[in-house]
């Protein structure tokens, strides 16, 4: 056959002349239809090809899902309506799968239909049409039903065609002649479709995983949840921002959902943090209780002593009373915003009390780890606790890149192992500079600190004003640790405000 081999006739949108249909016309709609990536404007540009194959008023693209044909595009040109707007407003109930509806019929058989008049048909049931006709003021007279199969022969879809014309715009039948074309066209639709499905299907995949592991952080540590939902809320606001600037950086909506991904995952690592570290609400944690122990075994092992010799009762009393001075001096401390060198030096003379246990011994009130404990001048980690917490970036980058991220999400685990890193080479796990730091990496830091700052759930320290946390991102700017551009356009954006 050669590439000028006439296999059928169509118009162009208006109606008019009718041209030779080629193979070189049909392999350039294949590249045009593959090119498309928008799976949308896809089934729209399928359903208006065939319609000019056929030179037809109306088309449809029905999709089969379990027992149901489901409208998806929808087009009448003599509504004069455009079809985008046609298919999001149809609003159409769909389909059963049964002998009642052509195009259900066309599915469960697998066949082509070609009727001439659907008033004058005694096959199947047009009673649907005919009162949606009445409603509309429109007259269905021939259509053509075609079932759209993928590769492995399964009904994906049915693509329907209503009113062929003639030259002078009169209805008439669907030439036999086109059902070889309009075939072509629904396999493309249906490959088309198929992919889309399987590439869903993958995406909702992931998406679930996302979900269950913030489920999971959110099971072990509600304010780390918290955290995660919120920055996804500030990069959902400042994405949606950026597109009504006239910034160079933009995000698609393909992009966007990979940013955002990269903040739901970013603290997947914390799950392999230790609880009590990570949710340690004050310096101490769980060792207060085992020092309040020490303190009222000391205590009471002083009064037994003033018993059982009144001579030292004095003495025994002084020492009760001075426990339980540094107990308190202790329990101030462990919740203090921040302890000065004079209170350091205070609880460290305070830690070598020695006060008597149950065993008849003696031991210091601090022992070396509840030493370090207490004396955390600021926060309430001490430094083994904090790489630890530390360590979750790299965690997260380890389980991430243990899943086949590809396409655009094939930075996700880059993106979110990489927020806390510094322009300056200051940040941690892997010292990165600004060259190696995209903006994605970029704004997730600024996004990660802003929260952090601001978070109204932590059990360690109280919300700070968006002014001030804005002061000290604006410091960490100075030192050459984030994004000053980044940081303007995030404060400008607004993004960062509460929701009323």
């Amino acid at each position: 056959m050669s590439s000028d081999t006439v296999i059928g006739k169509t118009a162009d949108d208006k109606g008019g002349v009718q041209e030779t249909y080629s193979l070189d016309r049909m392999i350039q709609i294949a590249l045009d239809l593959s090119a498309e990536k928008d799976f949308d404007m896809l089934m729209q540009k399928i359903v208006l090809e065939a319609m000019n194959v056929c030179h037809c008023d109306a088309g449809t693209v029905y999709v089969l899902e379990e027992d149901h044909l489901y409208f998806h595009t929808v087009y009448t040109r003599s509504l004069g309506i455009p079809m985008a707007e046609q298919s999001r407003n149809a609003n159409l109930p769909p389909v059963p799968l049964g002998r009642k509806n052509v195009c259900a019929c066309a599915a469960l058989d697998n066949k082509k239909i070609n009727i001439p008049d659907v008033y004058e048909s005694k096959e199947y049931d047009f009673s649907g049409a005919q009162k949606y006709d009445a409603i509309t003021h429109y007259r269905t007279g021939s259509m053509l039903v075609i079932p759209m199969d993928d590769e492995k022969g399964n009904i994906i879809g049915v693509l329907q065609l209503i009113n062929s014309l003639d030259e002078n715009g009169k209805i008439i039948p669907f030439d036999p002649a086109y059902e070889q074309i309009v075939s072509a066209l629904a396999s493309l639709a249906a490959v088309s479709l198929n992919n889309h499905q399987l590439a869903q299907e993958v995406t909702d995949t992931l998406h679930s995983f996302v979900e269950v592991m913030v489920d999971a952080i959110d099971a072990r540590s509600s304010y780390n949840a918290n955290h995660t939902r919120s920055m996804v809320r500030y990069a959902d606001r400042f994405v949606e921002w950026l597109k009504t600037t006239d910034s160079e950086w933009r995000f698609t909506d393909e992009s966007k959902d990979a940013f955002l991904m990269s903040i739901w995952l970013h603290d997947i690592g914390k799950l392999i943090v230790p609880l009590e570290v990570l949710d340690k609400p004050d310096r101490l944690g769980a060792l207060r209780s085992v020092i309040k122990s020490k303190v009222d075994i000391a205590r009471l092992m002083e009064r037994v002593e003033a018993l059982e010799h009144p001579e030292n009762a004095e003495k025994c009393v002084a020492k009760s009373e001075m426990i339980e001075t540094a107990w308190e001096a202790i329990t101030a401390a462990n919740t203090a915003p921040f302890l000065p060198d004079e209170k350091i030096d205070e609880l460290k003379a305070y830690a070598e009390i020695m006060c008597k246990n149950a065993d008849g011994g003696e031991e210091p009130l601090l022992n070396e780890k509840e030493l370090e404990a207490i004396t955390i001048r600021k926060g309430t980690l001490t430094d083994g606790e904090r790489s630890q917490v530390q360590s979750h970036v790299v965690y997260t980058a380890r389980m991430l890149e243990k899943m086949n991220f590809n396409g655009i999400y094939k930075n996700v685990p880059f993106w979110s192992g990489s927020h806390h890193e510094f322009l300056n080479g200051k940040g941690y796990p892997n010292h990165l500079t600004a060259e190696e730091l995209p903006n994605e990496s970029r704004l997730l830091t600024i996004i990660d600190v802003y929260d952090a700052l601001t978070a109204e759930d932590r059990p360690y320290k109280p919300p700070m004003p968006p002014e001030k946390a804005f002061g000290i991102l604006e410091s960490m700017r100075d030192d050459g640790q984030i994004d000053g551009d980044l940081l303007d356009m995030f404060k400008e954006s607004g993004a960062w405000k509460k929701e009323k």
